[in-house]
């Protein structure tokens, strides 16, 4: 994915905080970030912050309920994250596989061209 949207998705659960927020949301449902705040180890403001992030990222959505904002995770939003991030995994699994290929073969090759190094030497030094 190397979209907008994309980018906006990985920048806002790179962040640890961010992903705390997100825990705090899917563990407890709809909360404000007055209630937020009090449950992390950061500022009000930086909960508004963080979670103005997830919703620009599409993670949260926000409602009014009286004279509350109250934020919930976007379940969808988040499962095709998932799936998302399920993705690159594998194809990062799939390219360190490729290189744990290349490097054990060229350790063979060369454990082999030493063996035969040392096999000619060898015969080379036997009268």
């Amino acid at each position: 994915m190397t979209t907008q949207a994309g980018d906006e998705l990985w920048s806002a659960i790179g962040d640890p905080s961010r992903r705390e927020v997100i825990d705090l949301l899917t563990g407890h449902g709809p909360a404000s970030a007055s209630w937020l705040a009090g449950r992390v180890p950061f500022s009000r403001q930086a909960v508004a912050k963080h979670l103005a992030v997830l919703e620009r990222a599409g993670l949260v959505a926000r409602r009014k309920e009286g004279r509350e904002v109250l934020y919930r995770i976007d379940a969808a939003r988040l499962e095709a994250a998932t799936r998302e991030m399920a993705e690159v995994a594998a194809q990062w699994d799939r390219r360190l596989r490729a290189v744990k290929r290349l490097a054990e073969a060229a350790y063979e090759h060369e454990h082999e061209r030493k063996t035969e190094a040392e096999t000619g030497a060898s015969e080379r030094d036997t009268p």
